[in-house]
């Protein structure tokens, strides 16, 4: 049984987000997702909300932990770079979380993978986090030791 036999629903609509239209004489697709992004701020969240509602369904469906986390992350990527002006539009072209969130659910009930709580997914996620904040303040501090001697 495939996901689309499963979760047909939840299928069609990631489909329609990140994949349903193709750019003439190529074989890239690309969704309602970065149309709507384009709509500042009420096009992020609609697609946030999309994503959301995808996840809250493969929760109640009996998805693991980890899964959760791991198509959360997606989720949150997508919204946070996808919420930077032009940027956010060319990322949202290429970074599809609803496809991604798909896939993880078909490797979780076909393949048995992404099983257990996610405590280790969310640790790692946290430290690259601590890592990158304390890079971006070395950087800001060294930045700012650099004008002041401009000055």
């Amino acid at each position: 049984m495939n996901d689309t036999n499963k979760f047909p629903l939840l299928s069609r609509i990631s489909y329609l987000m990140d994949e349903q239209f193709r750019f003439p004489g190529t074989k890239f697709r690309f969704g309602l997702d970065p149309i709507l992004n384009l709509i500042p701020i009420a096009g992020d969240m609609a697609g946030l909300v999309v994503s959301a509602g995808l996840l809250l369904a493969m929760a109640k469906k009996g998805a693991s932990n980890k899964l959760v986390v791991l198509m959360s992350l997606n989720i949150l990527l997508d919204a946070t770079i996808g919420a930077i002006p032009i940027i956010g539009q060319l990322f949202d072209f290429f970074f599809k979380a609803n496809s991604r969130n798909i896939k993880l659910m078909k490797e979780h009930y076909l393949e048995g993978k992404h099983q257990g709580s996610g405590k280790n997914v969310v640790v790692t996620v946290v430290v690259i986090l601590i890592v990158l904040f304390c890079l971006v303040c070395y950087g800001l501090y060294n930045l700012g030791i650099w004008l002041w001697s401009l000055g």
